[in-house]
């Protein structure tokens, strides 16, 4: 089976685009988002909890006018 000429045209597009070291970080992403989504769809994936309340969602207290 030959190497179809496109095949390695669209490589050397893609390599002129992104270069060589964001190519690695895209395809681990990519790789991570596919990973989710089929633990999304098999319902087995690690539960997430519900934000904890931090300090910066607090009112503060109000100041009262000095007479």
């Amino acid at each position: 089976m030959e190497f179809p000429m496109h095949w390695l045209i669209i490589l050397v597009v893609v390599l002129i685009l992104f270069g060589g070291r964001k190519i690695p970080e895209l395809m681990r992403g990519l790789g991570e988002g596919v990973r989710g989504f089929k633990e999304g769809m098999s319902g087995s994936g690690p539960k997430s909890t519900p934000p904890a309340q931090s300090a910066s969602t607090e009112k503060p207290a109000e100041e009262k006018p000095q007479a």
